[in-house]
């Protein structure tokens, strides 16, 4: 398996758990603390702090020591990256959807 697409799996592993979507919508806002995500999802610090790593694994965000805290930042880059290869497959089911159209359009008549 190539790099990228065992980044892409990471990716969409991670964003595969709603919780785990809704804690990159909130940073996607601005940054918290792991205390502050497990205050807004009602998680117990070792709960967020798998999720936390399950998205920093994929680079989907990264953690900063900040005194006594740890700071998360969304990672836009690799959504980037995912958000490509989907708009790849789409257009290649377009295409063929497009294709099968005009096919379809050519021998009904």
């Amino acid at each position: 398996m190539t790099t990228k697409a065992a980044q892409l799996d990471s990716i969409f592993s991670a964003l595969a758990d709603p919780t785990r979507r809704q804690m990159i919508e909130q940073l996607g806002k601005r940054d918290h603390t792991i205390a502050e995500l497990a205050g807004m999802f009602d998680m117990s610090l070792p709960a967020v702090s798998k999720h936390i790593k399950v998205l920093d694994n994929a680079k989907l965000l990264s953690r900063e020591r900040s005194g006594k805290y740890v700071v998360c930042h969304y990672e836009p880059k690799p959504m980037k990256e995912a958000l490509k290869w989907l708009n790849k497959q789409q257009q290649f089911w377009n295409e063929g959807f497009d294709k099968l159209e005009k096919y379809l359009d050519a021998n009904s008549k």
